[in-house]
């Protein structure tokens, strides 16, 4: 019988993987200089240079010591940072911002986790981590399907740590490539873990957005539950001054994400539930492309 995961994994890899196929082949290249084979350029010869990358032919031309540099490449891995916090349970049936994670986890284990590269992931689970070695293959990435899918069916009514979160994967990646997917909902002074962790890596922020986290729909009295702590009140919706301190805790949140991802060069993608996932990854790649 095929399980959950691996006929989810079968419909994204028809569905999405089949149309992102060949946009993220290939070796990594780093933006450091090695021994690879794909020549860079020359440069002067400095004291403690190796004398077998010295170019003799332009050396004796430019009357200088001239050495040949080489871009370098490696496998690449990768770590994804899962975010299954509380509040990752909100949107539609089926659409929920969990499932959209789940997916975006899958395709990029199965693209990522080719050609020797390594993918490992992080679940974050309100406190409490899960870590999957890195690993290739598809049979590696149905294995983060299946931790992702024997989660907890109710998630621990906790804040989010995510300077916690952060600090977990920086303790792991060094000189990775790292996807943190997340609603970045949540406490922490995080700004200075995300910092750390891209100052040795490379890293790259999707953030998945339900409607409603930013829309209180105008229905009169509701009970309104923070999907994180679980606290309830009763607020009537269709109230002005409600209404206007709802919007200016999500412009606040929105600004207080976008300028600490901006001040560590992190770039933030944001994903909304109900988007085609194929045109958000195609962008995510342009960009990353863009900024190598």
């Amino acid at each position: 019988m095929i399980s959950a995961p691996d006929r989810l994994l079968l419909r994204l890899e028809w569905r999405v993987v089949r149309r992102l196929d060949g946009r993220l082949q290939g070796d990594y290249r780093t933006p450091r200089r090695g021994s690879g084979l794909d020549f860079h350029g020359l440069r002067p010869y400095v004291e403690g240079d190796d004398a077998r990358d010295i170019d003799w032919n332009v050396t004796a031309r430019l009357d200088e010591p001239q050495v040949r540099e080489f871009n370098e490449d490696r496998e690449l891995t990768t770590w994804l940072v899962l975010d299954r916090s509380a509040s990752m349970v909100v949107g539609g049936p089926g659409r929920m911002k969990q499932d959209v994670l789940a997916e975006l986890a899958l395709i990029l284990a199965r693209l990522l986790g080719r050609s020797g590269n390594r993918v490992g992931a992080i679940l974050y689970d309100t406190g409490t981590t899960r870590i999957v070695p890195p690993g290739t293959g598809r049979g590696h990435a149905l294995r983060i399907g299946r931790e992702l899918d024997s989660g907890p069916d109710s998630l621990a009514a906790a804040t989010t740590d995510l300077a916690a979160m952060l600090d977990t994967v920086a303790s792991l990646a060094r000189r990775c490539l790292v996807v943190v997917i997340s609603d970045f909902i949540g406490t922490g002074a995080w700004q200075r873990p995300l910092f750390r962790l891209a100052h040795r890596n490379e890293v790259a922020a999707l953030r998945i957005v339900d409607g409603a986290d930013d829309a209180l729909p105008e229905v009169g009295l509701i009970v309104v539950e923070d999907a994180e702590t679980g606290e309830q009140i009763l607020v009537d919706s269709g109230d002005p001054w409600f209404r206007a301190r709802f919007r200016d805790g999500v412009d606040e949140r929105e600004d207080g994400l976008r300028s600490g991802m901006r001040r560590a060069g992190v770039p933030l993608h944001r994903v909304d539930t109900g988007s085609d996932l194929v045109e958000v990854l195609l962008a995510v790649i342009a960009e990353t492309q863009r900024r190598r």
